[in-house]
């Protein structure tokens, strides 16, 4: 099993590129044990959302004035 450092790099990299079945397989399997990770996992999310919902919203007001 990886380390939650590893296994919290992967679900930073899996924002960018998909994941290889082992890589996906292997943090499934640490989230479903590890609470600290999920809770990560759910940051991530998060942030992922939230800077996505910023940056459209700024790419439609960016018209020049």
């Amino acid at each position: 099993m990886r380390s939650c450092r590893e296994e919290t790099e992967l679900m930073s990299q899996r924002l960018d590129r998909p994941l290889s079945f082992g890589e996906h397989f292997g943090l499934c399997f640490h989230l479903l044990f590890c609470r600290g990770c999920r809770a990560t996992q759910k940051h991530f999310a998060f942030l992922h959302t939230a800077t996505r919902a910023w940056r459209e919203h700024h790419d439609v007001d960016s018209t020049p004035r």
